[in-house]
């Protein structure tokens, strides 16, 4: 479990596909300070593990399904990751719930200045824009963001310049996709209130026929 404040930014150093083996290594500082095989690393908001680490770089597994459903699979040697350990149990809650696991992609559709913030607009499936609520929390690449205006295919966030200088959306560009999760409350809500229906063989004409009509 995350929260979506980005710890820092760390850099792709080695990232390998081949068939369905891909692993990635990635640079940093910060995150090593209580480092150990098996933690969780949020990179750009998808949950990973580290299978080994050594001087300031870890490694971690990638599935292919993965690569295929988010932006990693557009990174390569150089490219700039937020990252953020997973929370601790004794630490501040400072962003939201975030899991690590996205519900899909966006795309940067518009970037525009606006006094000292930057206004950042993403365009995403109906499937995704469902959860989007304005004045709610999304996590962006794995920032926790509160959404600050929605349309029917498109919400927009409004960050201030720290968080743009500490992590990667400083980097970002129109028409570059990012990785979305939405707020899982809003998910379970949903779960609880509407409940999958099920295909049953009742119908009225069969309860007229039984005599319950």
């Amino acid at each position: 479990m995350f929260t979506g404040i980005i710890e820092e930014i760390g850099t792709v150093k080695e990232i390998q596909h081949s068939g369905e083996s891909s692993f990635i290594r990635i640079q940093a500082d910060k995150i090593f300070s209580d480092m150990h095989i098996g933690d969780s690393i949020a990179v750009n908001g998808l949950c990973l593990t580290v299978t080994e680490f050594d001087n300031k770089i870890f490694r971690a597994d990638v599935m292919n399904e993965t690569l295929k459903r988010s932006s990693l699979g557009s990174l390569k040697n150089g490219s700039r990751v937020n990252l953020e350990r997973a929370m601790s149990a004794c630490g501040r809650f400072g962003g939201h719930i975030v899991s690590g696991h996205i519900d899909g992609t966006g795309i940067i559709s518009d970037i525009k200045n606006d006094g000292i913030a930057i206004w950042y607009t993403i365009t995403t499936k109906p499937e995704i824009m469902r959860y989007i609520v304005e004045k709610g929390s999304v996590a962006i690449d794995g920032i926790s963001l509160t959404v600050a205006r929605v349309t029917e295919n498109n919400f927009s966030v409004s960050i201030i310049p720290h968080t743009a200088g500490n992590t990667i959306l400083s980097y970002r560009k129109s028409g570059e996709m990012v990785n979305l999760e939405n707020d899982i409350i809003g998910k379970y809500v949903e779960k609880f209130i509407c409940p999958e229906k099920t295909e049953s063989n009742i119908s009225m004409g069969f309860l007229a026929e039984n005599g319950f009509v």
